[in-house]
């Protein structure tokens, strides 16, 4: 039993674990994780995990406190059956943009989280795409950072775009837009915008050349949809041909599938972080298209962005139970 590799998942994204696991050659772990009839999580472990080397995979997608709540629960469940080493699995690290005190008097609670994490049990995590990788600094644990730039790649060199711009939404997504630029050999233009609010923003430039070419739009996620959508209009009254966008972490809260059907986007592509609901239907399978309406939402799949070298997660977890066995720190790439 000692290192045995077991992979447990929360109800986040049951779908993308089963994955995992099929490429691993494992059975997710079994695993009991529900309601009282007043609301509180009940957890159980239904088989011996004793010695070892669990991974525990949950989203903090919507309903977030609940997910999160979830996998503090389920990793104090594995600590104290005896587990040798817990891995939480976070595809989307929740309150990500809480990271700083940028108001008087309001928390930091991204390193709340992480504090909370490390006293669960957690002995390392497992994340992509940090909405800013310094929240690495948050922990006092090893951090894994991945990134689905592979997968997103794969997927827009297929479409062979001669006059693609990379834009970036916003001056903190210059370096990935760049990173993206830099692989694809196209050019790069950045948006500049004003926040008017949490969850608003209003355009005010387009910095670098988008006329009369294709323009990638690219995030490292799309929470209400308004920035993205803002900027889709900016390219377009700039001269743009035709404006879609990319982006890790499909949260889409609220008004945001909406307010994506009514932009001038053609289509928006995803990874499957988490499963996309739009109305009673989720589409965590891969390529599915989710909206009867343009913009069409095109999940990638990021199981096998690791299986292949190009599936991130996936191959993330598969790198870290090879290297368990020898007892070393896996060494992750960036961008």
């Amino acid at each position: 039993m000692h290192n045995e590799i077991k992979l447990f998942s929360g109800n986040s994204n049951l779908p993308l674990a089963q994955e995992i696991a099929d490429y691993l050659g494992i059975s997710l772990g079994e695993a009991m994780v529900s309601n009282f009839s007043d609301g509180e999580i009940l957890v159980r472990i239904e088989e011996n995990v004793r010695g070892a080397d669990v991974f525990v995979l949950q989203s903090c997608a919507d309903p977030v406190n609940k997910n999160i709540l979830e996998l503090f629960i389920m990793v104090d469940a594995l600590k104290r059956s005896s587990a040798s080493r817990i891995t939480a699995v976070i595809p989307y690290y929740g309150y990500a943009r809480q990271d700083r005190k940028d108001q008087p008097r309001v928390p930091i609670t991204a390193k709340l989280v992480a504090d909370l994490l490390t006293a669960s049990g957690t002995h390392r995590v497992l994340t992509m795409d940090l909405h800013t990788g310094q929240i690495q600094g948050f922990f006092n644990i090893p951090v894994d950072h991945l990134y689905a730039m592979p997968v997103l790649l794969e997927d827009i060199r297929k479409r062979n775009i001669a006059d693609l711009v990379i834009v970036s939404p916003d001056a903190g997504g210059v370096e990935r837009a760049r990173a993206f630029a830099k692989r694809l050999k196209t050019g790069l233009a950045i948006i500049d915008k004003r926040r008017e609010g949490p969850g608003m923003t209003k355009v005010m430039n387009v910095i670098g050349e988008v006329k009369g070419r294709e323009v990638l739009l690219l995030d490292d996620m799309i929470d209400t949809a308004g920035t993205i959508a803002q900027g889709a209009q900016a390219c377009l009254e700039k001269g743009a041909r035709k404006v879609f966008a990319g982006c890790t972490h499909p949260v889409l809260s609220g008004r945001a599938l909406q307010c994506l059907n009514e932009s001038v986007l053609t289509e928006v592509i995803v990874t499957n972080r988490s499963g996309i609901k739009v109305g009673r239907h989720s589409t965590s399978t891969s390529r599915m298209l989710c909206c009867k309406t343009p913009p069409s939402l095109t999940p990638n799949g990021i199981p096998p962005i690791i299986s292949t070298g190009t599936f991130t997660l996936k191959a993330c977890v598969m790198e870290i139970s090879k290297r368990s066995a020898c007892r070393t720190s896996p060494v992750i790439g960036s961008i």
